[in-house]
């Protein structure tokens, strides 16, 4: 994944947000180490040269070696972080999945068709990403589920979600 200039074709990631976010993100990294956790590749900052030695940028990081319980599991980075963990079953793997408290998507991939059908309604997400990752269609609702936020954007979900309704009468 090519960290750079969003604005080239080349580039799959940009800056963080903030120095704020930039630092939460990396001290989950090193939670993630303190907690056992051995870093396959990144968990660093990286510095960018000109013109984007301005911005806050961190390399994609994958992380393996974590129980479910470590916070590094259980919280929400929003950042270029992922954790990996083994299972044997599908019973297993969907208890992975929804053993935390957030549900904002998931992402699922099988040659499996039944297994897509059944996980797709097991899982505790908002979305359900099946063999690919951020396909959206704008005209389609988005938003999560458990501590993963309230109500939906997308499609004619936000137009109720963001519209207050106001009966007004009048005697004549």
């Amino acid at each position: 994944m090519r960290v750079g200039d969003p604005m080239h074709p080349d580039s799959r990631l940009g800056a963080v947000v903030s120095k704020m976010h930039y630092e939460k993100i990396l001290s989950y990294i090193e939670l993630a180490r303190q907690e056992g956790g051995r870093i396959l590749c990144g968990g660093e900052a990286l510095n960018m040269p000109a013109p984007l030695n301005k911005g806050w940028y961190i390399a994609p990081t994958v992380i393996e070696g974590l129980g479910i319980e470590c916070r590094t599991n259980q919280e929400e980075i929003f950042g270029p972080v992922v954790t990996i963990q083994p299972f044997d079953t599908d019973d297993e793997a969907l208890a992975l999945a929804n053993g935390v408290p957030y549900g904002l998507s998931a992402t699922l991939w099988t040659n499996h068709l039944q297994r897509t059908q059944r996980f797709s309604a097991e899982l505790q997400a908002g979305i359900v990403w099946v063999n690919c990752w951020l396909l959206r269609d704008l005209r389609t609702p988005f938003g999560g589920v458990k501590q993963s936020g309230v109500g939906r954007e997308g499609g004619w979900d936000a137009i109720r979600f963001f519209t207050e309704t106001k009966n007004v009468t009048i005697a004549g």
